[in-house]
């Protein structure tokens, strides 16, 4: 950082102007303690401490200062330290506030290191025309479509209305043209059907007219700001017409040294005087190709910054402006360009030449304004579509045709003048409303701008040809150089796009507002084609970074992946329960009793479930409630098993396959009536299902008439499980008779069970007599609690029903299935019906890889050493010492557990053939070592299903 220690005007802001007005702001940068005035942006109150390096650039490392006014700012890119950090801002759009603290970023910042304390959210707006700007077109263009009664939304990414009128001294009907922007965006404020969005900066266009914008509601207020509101608000807005009057942005010219702090763009630097009452410099070059820079110029000249001359390319600039210079004693060098700014850390001098043949001259100067042409802001026109066509006299890109209801109007179009804008505004409007169907007003009285003087052509210029390209900067953020987009092209590289890539050429955080076209020119050059065959590279949202905190909204944290808990949750709480994730739900994992670590207390949860009596908490298994006439032919598409012969009262239990065969998911099916079926699903996939049931609905089979509704809240469900599960539910169910002939395994009956209307299936997940009791989840706490009052039912979690299920071979999807499993390799060839003409998945068996007898198989292992419990996701080897890499694996561990019913470890596994392996011995890489293991069957537990009766 460099600072300059001339005195002007103000005591400690030596660079404001006389005049200027505003509470003071106190803030640092940098490590250094500033003031600035209300209304500054971080840029203006730098600029007025004299503070020229703001940043420094990310491959070279060269100092870097302001070289905009707005969002497309290329070089001061700064983190907010104070009060919470934020990298990768542009100094020139974030506003001063008292305390604030930043410092400049070598082109990368820092990420916080602890929450953001800020609200975000996210409205839905629709509204007959939107228009985007709110300078002299977007004004007018609202104006219009408002007073027809139309709903509008008018966007402005700034905090004032205005546009260019904030930053120059045009006036119209006499007055100061930002008065009356002011006077009239506060009167289409006042109206009911009028949205005025300020600091609102519309990111995307996409199809539809469907647009997304970005409101920074407090990011300005610091510290103040309050903390029920939300700090970014992101609009999603459906437009039936929208008008784009966005607006140009200044272009450089690469030439060397373009990148030293105190270069900067012409109309920024006008802006800041004007608007900012901040002067950019004492001394002044100017550099341009067209009458604008004039403006700037004589602007920046009234307000008490000396222009030491003007080089224009050009050798016959507008006679009134040559003119208006010649009556201030500006030098005038015709036909001149910069050669060079030179200067140790920022500008000291200036050098120019004659084009062609000619000596060059040294000029003394601390700034040096460029204007290398203006190009219309297409961003948005082009994402929603729209072609452009090259302007040779603005020689620049322009709207052309779009198959979206879009408006371009003013300077986005091409437009010159302030009075053409205000007019092609109105007209715009007018074509809005007529398309979206509203009477058109006759005309509205604009307002009167002052003649402008007749425009002498500009003469388009990329580059001042040298002989080394090396300093000669065309991205300034990505520090490219024409000698890079050279070595791009001499590579034989001939599209911008290619060129982008190869060079990173607008690929930064302004992704290339200025320095987009000028790559194309700076190629064009090279390739000695016109800049019109070229074209641009692709316009993509977003149109200036947004936050991903902005994005996410309020979708974050518990509101992001919500946390669900079971109604009997406050009982395993209470009881001491440990939790485990299960998808968004809390699912209890083992209830520790004292001196109980988790392997203890599974045990013991393990025993009383296989030898007396145990319950757990179901409730979180997917339930969908699938209804109508097709209800039977949704299901026979979908599971590879018959659902329509299911009677009424009867369970059945069945697979899904994606289209390639492999296993998606399992679960029982309830057939409560002749349309209605009660679907489960696993736990973390209830989602995922009903997601796949609709997407088949409605794309592939839309004729079905069926409805599938998610009902897993609904419903609370307690597994009674164990020998003594009949003896248990007969106390509970006295109504009810629980003997095997009248209650059948895979059947339901509705009964009370401790005196609540409930819903009991004969299922088992544990080999063992069982039952699934079924209530009102309003209920659920009221039948656990009876459940569990007589004091001999043992709680049990999940990892407890893992050891149970694991026993008797039955998988997971998910933990045993990995996206790549049949129900065969899972030893369920039973569960594939031969007798139906087709389902999701059918043909897929039919192709060989998935009849190979090598495919991975689910089977049983049995560590040698019982007391070895095998980490799942092991591989497993045939050799008992490891060849050199890479090793060839058979497969992996999929579920490992200490079982107390076989007094022993076991695992169950995926393996190569795994089904023909069954008595060989494999061997698991475990640390150092090599644990010998035997295959076995996946069913290691009751393999003849003798327990599940009771």
């Amino acid at each position: 950082m460099s600072e300059r220690s001339e005195q002007t005007s103000r005591a400690g802001q030596p660079y404001r102007r006389e005049g200027a007005t505003g509470t003071t702001l106190r803030f640092r940068f940098d490590g250094r303690d500033y003031e600035g005035l209300e209304g500054d942006t971080l840029a203006s109150a730098l600029l007025a401490n004299g503070v020229r390096a703001v940043a420094s650039s990310i491959k070279l490392g060269r100092p870097r200062g302001v070289y905009a006014a707005g969002c497309e700012e290329p070089n001061a890119l700064v983190q907010i330290e104070e009060p919470f950090p934020e990298p990768m801002l542009t100094a020139t759009t974030v506003e001063l506030y008292d305390g604030l603290v930043a410092s400049g970023l070598p082109g990368q910042g820092r990420l916080a290191d602890r929450p953001d304390p800020a609200r975000y959210d996210a409205v839905h707006a629709h509204c007959d025309v939107l228009v985007v700007g709110a300078g002299p077109a977007g004004i007018a263009a609202a104006s219009v479509a408002a007073r027809a009664g139309a709903r509008v939304i008018l966007a402005d990414e700034r905090p004032e209305p205005g546009g260019s009128l904030l930053g120059t001294t045009e006036t119209l009907d006499g007055a100061p043209g930002r008065e009356w922007a002011a006077e009239e965006v506060a009167a289409l404020a006042a109206l009911p059907d009028v949205r005025v969005l300020r600091r609102t900066t519309v990111v995307g266009h996409y199809d539809d007219n469907y647009v997304i914008a970005v409101e920074r509601r407090t990011n300005h207020l610091g510290a103040a700001a309050p903390a029920d509101v939300a700090r970014e608000r992101v609009w999603r807005i459906r437009a039936r017409r929208v008008v784009l009057a966005t607006g140009g942005h200044e272009r450089f010219v690469a030439f060397a040294g373009n990148d030293l702090p105190g270069v900067m763009l012409a109309g920024a630097a006008r802006t800041y005087a004007n608007h900012y009452r901040v002067l950019a410099g004492s001394r002044a070059v100017v550099f341009t190709i067209n009458d604008s820079a004039y403006a700037a110029a004589l602007d920046l000249a009234d307000a008490g910054v000396e222009i030491a001359a003007i080089a224009d390319v050009r050798q016959a600039p507008g006679e009134t402006w040559a003119a208006r210079c010649a009556e201030r004693g500006i030098e005038l060098l015709t036909g001149h360009v910069v050669t060079a700014a030179k200067g140790e850390g920022e500008v000291s001098s200036v050098q120019v030449a004659p084009r062609g043949d000619g000596e060059a001259r040294e000029i003394a100067a601390d700034l040096l304004l460029v204007s290398g042409g203006w190009t219309p802001v297409v961003h948005l026109f082009s994402q929603a579509g729209g072609t452009l066509r090259y302007d040779e006299e603005l020689g620049a890109f322009t709207p052309g045709e779009t198959r979206q209801a879009v408006e371009a109007a003013g300077f986005a179009r091409g437009v010159r003048t302030l009075r053409e804008c205000l007019e092609d505004g109105a007209e715009a409007g007018r074509r809005a409303l007529a398309a979206a169907g509203f009477a058109v007003p006759a005309e509205i009285a604009l307002p009167s701008a002052e003649e402008e003087p007749a425009a002498a052509p500009a003469e388009h210029l990329w580059l001042v040809e040298s002989d080394d390209y090396d300093a000669h900067f065309v991205d300034l953020q990505r520090d490219v150089t024409v000698a890079e987009v050279l070595r791009a092209t001499g590579a034989g590289l001939t599209s911008v796009e290619h060129v982008k890539r190869y060079t990173t050429a607008g690929t930064a955080h302004d992704q290339g507002k200025t320095s987009g076209l000028l790559t194309s020119g700076v190629v064009a050059h090279a390739l000695g084609v016109d800049v019109s065959e070229l074209g641009t590279t692709t316009f993509r949202a977003p149109y200036t970074p947004v936050s991903f905190a902005a994005l996410a909204g309020r979708d974050r944290g518990h509101l992001h992946d919500p946390v669900r808990v079971t109604a009997m949750h406050e009982w395993h709480v209470a009881r001491g329960a440990l939790f485990e994730n299960v998808g968004q739900w809390k699912r209890p994992w083992y209830y520790p009793q004292a001196g109980e670590d988790m392997e203890s207390a599974v045990l013991r949860e393990c025993r009383a479930a296989r030898e007396d009596v145990a319950a757990m908490d179901a409730s979180t298994l997917g339930k969908i409630d699938v209804v109508g006439p097709d209800a039977a032919v949704l299901l026979d598409r979908l599971y590879t098993n018959m659902m329509s012969t299911l009677k009424v009262g009867s369970i059945r239990y069945g697979v899904m396959c994606r289209p390639d065969g492999m296993v998606f998911d399992d679960g029982t099916v309830i057939r409560l009536a002749d349309d209605r079926f009660l679907v489960t699903t696993t736990t973390g996939n209830a989602a995922a299902v009903l997601d796949w049931m609709e997407e088949w609905l409605q794309t592939e089979w839309p004729d079905l008439r069926v409805h599938c509704t998610s009902v897993t809240e609904q419903w609370a469900t307690v597994a009674l499980v164990g020998p003594r599960s009949r003896e248990v539910l007969a106390r509970l169910a006295p109504g009810l008779a629980v003997d095997n002939d009248s209650f059948p395994f895979m059947t339901w009956r509705d009964a009370e069970v401790a005196g609540i209307e409930a819903r009991v299936c004969r299922i088992s997940f544990s080999g063992e007599l069982a039952y699934e009791i079924n209530v009102s989840s309003w209920f659920g706490l009221a039948l656990w609690e009876a459940v569990m009052a007589s004091g001999e039912v043992t709680p049990y979690g999940t990892e407890t029903m893992h050891v149970l299920r694991a026993e008797k071979g039955f998988p997971i999807v998910g933990q045993d299935t990995d996206g790549t499993v049949t129900p065969q390799d899972l030893g369920m060839e039973w569960i594939v019906s031969k007798k139906k003409a087709d389902f999701v998945g059918k043909r897929s068996f039919a192709r060989a890889d998935t009849s190979r007898p090598d495919r991975k198989h689910l089977v049983g292992l049995l560590p040698e050493d019982p007391g070895v419990l095998l980490p799942e996701g092991a591989h497993l080897v045939a050799t008992s010492a490891l060849p050199e890499p890479p090793v060839p694996t058979l497969g992996f561990v999929t579920s490992s557990y200490r079982s107390a019913a076989l007094g022993r470890t076991f695992a169950l596994a995926l393996v190569s053939g795994g089904r023909e392996r069954i008595g060989e011995r494999l061997f698991a890489p475990v640390g150092a070592d090599l644990v010998p293991v035997t295959v076995t069957s996946h069913v290691l537990y009751d393999p003849e299903g003798a327990r599940r009766d009771g």
